[in-house]
């Protein structure tokens, strides 16, 4: 599968760190980076899948969780709080 970053130009010269995030529910999720100009990253989580993908300090996770009507915020998380040693 692809994978699409911005290069790195695009998110200026703040620090990139490595984060991961798992979702531990039952229900397909998706995940994107909501606060970064100019920059995109999203993804589709199964249950229990694990991703590594990297960010800025600053940035945010958006987590929407899908239901019967669709898809709804269920949760932000700062990529602060999701870094993971190399």
């Amino acid at each position: 599968m692809a994978q699409l970053q911005a290069p790195e130009t695009a998110i200026g010269n703040s620090t990139e760190i490595l984060c991961c995030y798992v979702n531990m529910t039952s229900k397909i999720q998706i995940i994107r980076i909501c606060n970064i100009a100019n920059w995109y990253f999203e993804r589709v989580m199964f249950p229990g899948q694990r991703l590594l993908f990297k960010a800025t300090k600053q940035s945010l996770l958006e987590v929407h969780t899908g239901g019967t009507a669709g898809a709804i915020l269920s949760d932000t998380i700062p990529c602060d709080r999701l870094i993971c040693d190399e």
